[in-house]
């Protein structure tokens, strides 16, 4: 007697459901076993200790957010490096060719260097003069 394919995946339903279960099971005990109290202090947000003033919804500068961007960039092209390191001494047997694999990462970081270049150029890491318009 052979088992039918759906039957295979009963011991992962079982899992997802017992962790749904589970959760589901703490949020709603742990509302029936503690106790509320909402007074002013304690609905107040939390900020070391300081009295929050103002709204929260400040603005802030699109520096923040480009310094940001650039960082996840240039990560993303030190991770694209990484694996050429790793490589790099078997690069000749692969390619058939000695010195490929070194011209090839010179040209990248050629790219990423014009990247770098262009924008210390736009002026966007420059902090000095807070512009509002990039």
């Amino acid at each position: 007697m052979t088992v039918p394919y759906f039957w295979q995946y009963i011991p992962l339903l079982l899992q997802i459901l017992a962790a749904f279960g589970l959760g589901i099971g703490m949020a709603v005990g742990s509302n029936f076993v503690g106790r509320h109290r909402n007074t002013k202090t304690k609905l107040d947000s939390y900020e070391c200790g300081i009295v929050s003033v103002g709204d929260a919804r400040g603005r802030f500068s699109v520096r923040f957010y480009m310094v940001a961007m650039l960082f996840i960039l240039f990560d993303v092209e030190v991770v694209f490096m990484m694996p050429w390191a790793v490589i790099y001494r078997q690069l000749p047997a692969i390619t058939g060719q000695r010195f490929f694999g070194f011209w090839e990462m010179i040209v990248y970081l050629g790219f990423v260097a014009v990247g770098l270049l262009f924008i210390v150029k736009k002026g966007i890491l420059n902090w000095s003069n807070d512009k509002n318009d990039l």
